[in-house]
C-alpha cells in the first residue's frame, strides 16, 4: 500500500513550506498577460548590435528556462520519496514557475522579435557544457543515485551556479540596462516577476544545501568541489556572452556582471559553510 506523508499532516511553518506559501501569494502571475505591444515598438529602433546583444540574451534565458523545467523533475521525485512534503510541495510551485518563465521569452522571442530562426549559434562552448551536459548529468544522476551526497552535488549546480550565479545574474544586468534605458516595458515587467521566483528557488536551495551540510558535514567537501569544477564555465559563459561586441551595447560592462555574482555567491556560501559547523545559517530561509 501506498503511504501518503501528508496524511501525518503538514508542518505550516517548515521553511519549505513557507516559500510555498509565498509563490501561492507571488507566483501566480500570467505571461501571456503581459502586454508587449511597446516592446515591439522599441525593438524596431534599436541598433544592430542592441538586438544582437537582446537576442543573444534572450535565447539563453529561453533555452535555460525550457532546460531546467526537465532537470528539476528528479529532485521533486527524490524529495517526494522521502516523505518530505512541505518540500514536495515547493518544488512543484517551482517547476510550474520554471514552465512560466519559458513561455514569456518564447513570447518575446516571437512577438517581438519576429520568431528568429539559428539561435543556437549563440549558445557558446561553456553554456553547451553547462546546460547540455552538467546541469542534466547532475540532476538525472539523483534517479539512480538519490543519496544526500548526490543530491548536495546536483543542488550545488542547479541553485547555486545555474540560478544563483548565472540567472540571477543575468536578470539583474538585463533588467537593469533596460530600466536605464528606459526600454522594453512588457520585458521588464517579466523580468522582475521571474527574478522574484527565482529569489525563492535560490533560497530553497541554500535551504536545502545546507540541511544535508547540517546533517552530514562531510557533505561540505562536495558543495565545495562542485562549486570549483563549475565555477570556470560560468565565468567562461560571461565571457563568452560579451566578445563578440566593442563596445558592448547598453553601456554594460561585463567585469560588474562578475562582481554582482561573486557578491551574491559568498553570502550563500557562507551561510553553508555556517550550517556546516552547528550554525542554523541556511536553514530558514526568511533569515
Amino acid at each position: 500500500m501506498r503511504e501518503y506523508a501528508s496524511l501525518g499532516g503538514i508542518d505550516r511553518d517548515a521553511p519549505a513550506f513557507r516559500l510555498y506559501t509565498k509563490a501561492k501569494a507571488l507566483g501566480t502571475w500570467d505571461p501571456a498577460a503581459i502586454d508587449l505591444s511597446r516592446d515591439a515598438e522599441d525593438w524596431v529602433r534599436l541598433s544592430g548590435d542592441e538586438r544582437d546583444l537582446l537576442l543573444r540574451v534572450t535565447s539563453l534565458f529561453q533555452a535555460g528556462e525550457e532546460s531546467v523545467v526537465v532537470d528539476l523533475v528528479p529532485l521533486l521525485l527524490v524529495i517526494g520519496r522521502e516523505g518530505r512534503v512541505e518540500e514536495e510541495l515547493f518544488l512543484a510551485a517551482w517547476l510550474w514557475e520554471e514552465a512560466k518563465h519559458t513561455e514569456l521569452f518564447r513570447r518575446f522571442l516571437d512577438e517581438v522579435a519576429g520568431a528568429p530562426a539559428g539561435l543556437e549559434r549563440f549558445h557558446s562552448p561553456s553554456y553547451e557544457r553547462l546546460f547540455a551536459h552538467e546541469l542534466p548529468a547532475s540532476m538525472s544522476a539523483l534517479l539512480e543515485d538519490p543519496s544526500p551526497a548526490a543530491q548536495a552535488r546536483a543542488v550545488a549546480t542547479y541553485t547555486m551556479i545555474v540560478e544563483g550565479v548565472l540567472a540571477e545574474t543575468g536578470y539583474h544586468g538585463y533588467f537593469s540596462a533596460l530600466e536605464r534605458e528606459g526600454l522594453l516595458p512588457g520585458l521588464r515587467e517579466g523580468l522582475a516577476l521571474t527574478k522574484r521566483d527565482e529569489s525563492r528557488h535560490i533560497a530553497y536551495g541554500v535551504h536545502l544545501l545546507s540541511r544535508l551540510v547540517h546533517e552530514d558535514p562531510s557533505l561540505w567537501d562536495v558543495v565545495d568541489t562542485r562549486m570549483q569544477e563549475l565555477f570556470p564555465l560560468a565565468h567562461g559563459l560571461v565571457e563568452e556572452s560579451f566578445a563578440p561586441y566593442d563596445p558592448v551595447p547598453f553601456g554594460l560592462v561585463p567585469g560588474d556582471f562578475l562582481a554582482y555574482a561573486m557578491e551574491q555567491f559568498q553570502k550563500r556560501y557562507a551561510r553553508i559553510e555556517r550550517a556546516r559547523i552547528g550554525g542554523s545559517a541556511g536553514l530558514d530561509p526568511d533569515d
